[in-house]
């Protein structure tokens, strides 16, 4: 059986986590191995991706859910990724860094709140000298 082509998150939801992710300093975005990354320096610190059958995928590890899901994966550390991690969905924790959570984007979603998250990912892998300059 031939593998199914990877689909690729909606320019829609590019756009709302660029729009946050580029306003930060040295924010830069690239194509990731599937879907969108944005980094500071050599660092990634917001990710969105499709999870799908017939590729790996630490949600539907997590989750069991087979359909396409359209995720962002990004950092956190202390007691907000204590609680994000232990909330349940739209948030999951990938079993490949201490220091990622994973979030479901769907009509639900909270687009102030992704912002806010996006940010404090930032802080967490910029430079202090960079973190320092985001409000």
């Amino acid at each position: 059986m031939a593998r199914q082509s990877r689909i690729e998150p909606s320019g829609d939801v590019v756009d709302r986590v660029a729009s946050t992710a580029l306003a930060l300093p040295d924010a830069y975005e690239e194509d990731a191995w599937t879907g969108v990354r944005w980094g500071v320096r050599t660092r990634t610190f917001a990710h969105v991706l499709v999870s799908q059958e017939g590729y790996a995928s630490a949600y539907r590890d997590v989750t069991g859910v087979a359909e396409p899901t359209t995720v962002l994966t990004f950092r956190s550390t202390g007691e907000e990724l204590q609680v994000l991690t232990h909330v349940g969905l739209p948030f999951y924790r990938p079993t490949w860094s201490p220091t990622v959570v994973g979030m479901v984007l769907d009509d639900e979603t909270d687009w102030q709140e992704v912002a806010e998250l996006v940010t404090e990912s930032y802080r967490f892998c910029a430079p202090r000298k960079l973190g320092r300059h985001v409000g």
